[in-house]
């Protein structure tokens, strides 16, 4: 038997959809400790971390906003969950700062740091390795989508393969219990009028945003793709009234959405990144539909053999975007011992050793 790994004292930053759980998940691990808590709104600051993080306990670690107090603990690793995608160049210049001071961090994004390679990200991507040279910290940013789903789970599969023609990676989820207005609204538009080009749908953006997805794949398979990837967007208009946990969609506006990036080479699809969103579950029913309700990530190998896996997930209360928000939690949070060991600078997916829920088995609270 394995010797039980040292314990890793770990700062958490953020308590939003994601942070309260991945506060929940150090808290789980018996090989991490957690010793600090950073929070963005003023209201939380002095709270406890168990309570903002909906455990109706104390951890005895209150919450700051003061990062330059959470440095000087020298934790180990920082959990970073903060709301990347309205703030990213701030986001960029948080992650680099915090491995600049010798910290090890995990973070759920900017996801484009997933696979930065083309995006223009020089800069940033050159200050993290720098600073990890020198310091041996490293970040690592990953979640679920993009990260498990459409990296690690499709290149493990792949590791079937005698011939590989095609890998295609999808979520195809019902978007009406997901809480993230912000999200919602101002980057996919739904409840806008058809009209309004949201931000998502401007030229360029989803290859920012899910290019890293096909990029990664590429990569992990040794393939090059031809140097520019198709974006493909099909937006469909609610045919009813809608109210979601996010927004408020009215007849005519934006309802649904498809949307593909696609990597070729030499003109031909070998690496697809394929979304299906939409607000009702009856919407567009000719779109891939999950092997049952609510959503699912799916991946797609063709060649020899021909193989599909449907990765499907919910809460204990049965909501598939709860869990969402708990798996890309606890995929960080259980690669916080791997991406300390590793070398410093910015750590892909694709080069990480195997990742487990180490020491996550144990009795229900309340179990007899």
């Amino acid at each position: 038997m394995s010797a039980p790994a040292a314990t890793k004292r770990v700062v958490a930053w953020s308590t939003g959809t994601v942070g309260r759980h991945a506060i929940a998940g150090i808290d789980a691990r018996p090989d991490l400790e957690l010793v600090g808590l950073w929070v963005s709104n003023p209201d939380k600051v002095g709270q406890d971390a168990g309570r903002l993080a909906g455990l109706d306990r104390d951890l005895g670690v209150l919450a700051t906003n003061d990062r330059d107090a959470l440095f000087a603990l020298e934790p180990d690793a920082i959990v970073h969950t903060a709301m990347t995608d309205d703030r990213i160049f701030d986001a960029l210049e948080d992650l680099c700062v915090m491995v600049e001071h010798g910290i090890n961090v995990v973070s759920s994004g900017p996801v484009l740091l997933t696979f930065p390679e083309g995006l223009g990200m020089d800069s940033y991507v050159d200050r993290i390795n720098r600073a990890g040279e020198a310091n041996g910290a490293s970040l690592h940013v990953n979640g679920i989508d993009p990260g498990f789903a459409n990296d690690v789970l499709p290149l493990a599969m792949t590791s079937l393969s005698q011939r590989i023609d095609l890998v295609r990676v999808s979520e195809i989820a019902d978007y009406s219990t997901y809480y993230q207005p912000v999200v919602m609204r101002d980057i996919y538009g739904f409840g806008k009028p058809m009209e309004h080009v949201a931000m998502l749908w401007q030229p360029g953006i989803l290859t920012t945003a899910w290019g890293p997805v096909v990029r990664h794949i590429a990569a992990g398979l040794d393939v090059e793709l031809d140097p520019e990837l198709e974006e493909v967007v099909e937006r469909v208009p609610s045919e009813v009234d809608l109210s979601t946990a996010s927004v408020d969609i009215a007849a005519g506006t934006m309802g649904a959405v498809r949307f593909q990036v696609v990597g070729k080479v030499d003109g031909v699809p070998r690496v697809i990144l394929d979304h299906v969103t939409r607000t009702s579950v009856d919407q567009m029913p000719e779109w891939p539909q999950p092997p049952q309700g609510g959503g699912c990530y799916r991946v797609e190998i063709e060649g020899e053999p021909m193989m599909v896996v449907d990765f499907v997930h919910h809460g204990e209360d049965g909501d598939h975007n709860v869990s969402g928000m708990v798996t890309t939690a606890m995929r960080l949070v259980n690669a916080v011992h791997a991406v300390c060991d590793a070398p410093g600078g910015l750590v892909l997916a694709k080069d990480l050793p195997l990742v487990t829920g180490r020491g996550l088995v144990r009795p229900r609270v309340g179990a007899l």
